[in-house]
């Protein structure tokens, strides 16, 4: 018997060591760490990192045990949360939607703006606990009361579910803000990544509720706003840079719209829509409105194929604009709030900032512009990871708390 557990332990440490120095070398076969980021080797163990934790998923969810993005929510949700001595916390449910209310415990004598923030992650990854730190700050840098939304992710819940639920509890926080001391003329919404995307349309969704406290700003960090084009600068140029590599970003995409991945190379060649519609998004998503300092690093326009009928057919969920808010009529944006967006160099999302803030400015929505240089997909999630904190995750968060004190 003895032997045997040796056996099993001696496998098990073999397992582990295995995996982990597959994740190391795989790391450095298929990533590209720009020269510009300011610590690259921090990039590439953040990378490691996030990258054995989605092995090891995998891997659970090959034996049956969980699903990868379970395990990799797990494990995150494992970390303990850091109290901030001057922000109250409180855990609350809005029906079925878990959300977290953040406020500066000082007293005031007036409302406080309000700040609904939806997080990051894909519709895969993310929760009220990895970005609790975020949320913390931001309330307390811009003495605002700051409302997380817990929506529902994959694997077993796919769209529309988590723009219903970011809608549901954004509603009842409107209907309810004398309850948390908010200012009804200063209600902000904002996200990062795929929360970004979620801001745009609710925002779009809430222009039609003349009944509602109208929405007075809207904040995107790095948002994925349409899923049409994938032949533009930034797709080209970041696709294997960390953290959001465009096949990651494609398993995302898939999982969450409920089609199959093998039409991966069919939309990377735009295939996927027909020359009509392809004429009449272009005035909005062409790379034509990209700047051209954009385009120097590596970007060449590519010939799109013939249409595929049957890849069409399964994934034009992607021309609905709860998926890509990008291409909503221009009566509705021209309706938006006021914006701030935050764009980083090296995202592979990068020109979805760009062309929401062309098509934003072209219809007369003011927009305040932030766009880091040395930044990634996925940098502000850094902001408490001690060693591993980017000094750009601080002034993406300073420039919002800049943005919404002086509303």
């Amino acid at each position: 018997m003895v032997v045997l557990v040796l056996i099993v332990l001696a496998a098990a440490c073999v397992l582990v060591l295995g995996v982990g120095l597959w994740v190391v070398c795989s790391h450095f076969f298929t990533t590209d760490i720009p020269a510009a980021i300011s610590h690259p080797v921090k990039l590439r163990v953040l990378h490691c990192l996030f990258q054995l934790l989605v092995t090891w998923g995998t891997i659970f969810e090959k034996l049956r045990i969980c699903s990868m993005p379970q395990f990799v929510r797990f494990i995150h949700d494992l970390c303990p949360l850091k109290k901030e001595p001057d922000v109250a916390v409180k855990d609350l449910r809005f029906g079925t939607v878990p959300v977290k209310l953040y406020w500066p415990k000082a007293s005031t004598c007036t409302l406080r703006p309000g700040i609904v923030f939806y997080h990051g992650g894909g519709a895969t990854f993310g929760s009220l606990k990895t970005h609790h730190h975020i949320c913390c700050r931001l309330s307390k840098e811009s003495d605002s009361v700051v409302l997380a939304v817990g929506y529902r992710k994959l694997p077993k819940h796919k769209f529309p579910v988590m723009i219903t639920d970011c809608l549901v509890a954004t509603i009842h926080f409107l209907k309810t803000l004398n309850a948390y001391g908010v200012d009804p003329a200063r209600v902000v919404i904002c996200g990062d990544s795929v929360g970004g995307g979620i801001v745009s349309v609710i925002c779009q969704k809430l222009v039609k509720s003349p009944d509602l406290p109208q929405i007075r700003a809207q904040i995107l960090i790095y948002a994925g706003l349409h899923a049409l084009d994938f032949q533009l600068p930034s797709f080209q140029q970041n696709r294997n840079v960390p953290l959001l590599s465009l096949k990651y970003a494609f398993y995302c995409l898939c999982s969450y719209l409920d089609f199959s991945p093998s039409w991966e190379r069919t939309l990377m060649n735009g295939a996927h829509l027909p020359v009509q519609v392809w004429e009449k998004y272009r005035k909005w998503l062409g790379s034509e409105n990209i700047p051209e300092r954009f385009k120097k690093r590596g970007y060449r326009p590519m010939p799109r194929e013939p249409l595929n009928e049957d890849a069409y057919l399964e994934t034009s969920t992607i021309l609905d604009v709860m998926c890509s808010p990008l291409i909503a009529e221009d009566d509705i944006v021209s309706r938006l709030p006021e914006a701030c967006i935050v764009s980083c160099e090296y995202d592979l999302l990068r020109d979805h900032s760009l062309l929401y803030k062309k098509r934003l400015e072209e219809l007369g929505v003011p927009v305040t512009w932030h766009h880091m240089e040395d930044g990634f997909h996925g940098v502000l999630s850094t902001l408490d990871l001690g060693f591993l904190h980017f000094p750009c995750s601080t002034r993406i968060l300073d420039a919002m708390a800049h943005f919404i004190k002086g509303l």
